[in-house]
């Protein structure tokens, strides 16, 4: 490439940034002064679609507007070629969180064979659907599962935690509560590890039982099968 080639390419380049950057402030002041209401826009950015840009808010909610942010849309872009659903692959990707930061210390933890495949599971007593996976977890060999007592589904659930996590075997007091209906024995100890679960899962939006993390970081929410929980492990692991 010739240094002229090279100093039009750099002119092009210089223009096209200009060029979204003041789409990207038409969009930001249109939408503020039409729409007051709509929570501070955090990203702007272009979509596969010409003329239609992504607006995202409150970390990871998505919207879509024209470039002049004349209308708001809410709901999926669907790739029918590949059939692929790009928004909810976006959120995915945005809610997405490094396994490693995960506050291991305010689980319980189940150690199966060699412990070499990783999950979490942020999971309420009272969820009927928790039970249901459970019976599907005990199958899983060489894994460690990373229990994250979460009582969102009332005074109930949040007893039933506390009792789990005073129990002086909290692994198995979680196992039988859960496979076997057995509640835990009466006691009393310092719960501010499932208070701490409970503000991590307001902030990340774990809006469900049993919301499932793997070792890539993905999120996966809903009581999935056996063959589904090692599909996504083996796919975590590449």
């Amino acid at each position: 490439m010739t240094t002229l080639s090279k100093h039009l390419l750099a002119g092009l380049l210089a223009l096209s940034t200009l060029g979204v950057c003041a789409q990207e402030a038409t969009i930001r002041k249109n939408l503020a002064e039409r729409l007051p209401q709509l929570p501070k826009i955090d990203e702007v950015s272009k979509t596969p679609l010409a003329g239609l840009y992504e607006i995202r808010v409150n970390e990871n909610d998505i919207y879509y507007t024209d470039a002049e942010g004349n209308y708001l849309i809410q709901g999926s872009i669907i790739d029918v070629r590949q059939r692929r659903n790009l928004t909810e692959e976006r959120v995915e990707k945005l809610t997405a969180i490094d396994f490693n930061t995960l506050p291991i210390k305010d689980a319980l933890t189940v150690v199966r064979g060699n412990g070499q495949r990783k999950l979490a599971v942020f999971s309420d007593p009272n969820c009927s659907y928790c039970k249901r996976i459970e019976r599907d977890l005990a199958k899983l060999d060489n894994i460690t599962i990373h229990y994250f007592l979460y009582p969102v589904l009332g005074p109930g659930s949040s007893e039933k935690s506390r009792l789990v996590w005073c129990a002086k075997d909290r692994p198995k007091a979680w196992l039988d509560l859960m496979l076997k209906d057995q509640m835990p024995a009466s006691a009393a100890c310092d719960t501010t590890a499932v208070t701490r679960n409970l503000a991590f899962g307001q902030k990340h939006k774990i809006q469900g039982t049993p919301t499932l993390f793997f070792a890539d970081g993905s999120r996966v929410p809903g009581a999935l099968d056996v063959a589904q929980i090692e599909k996504q492990l083996a796919s975590a692991t590449r």
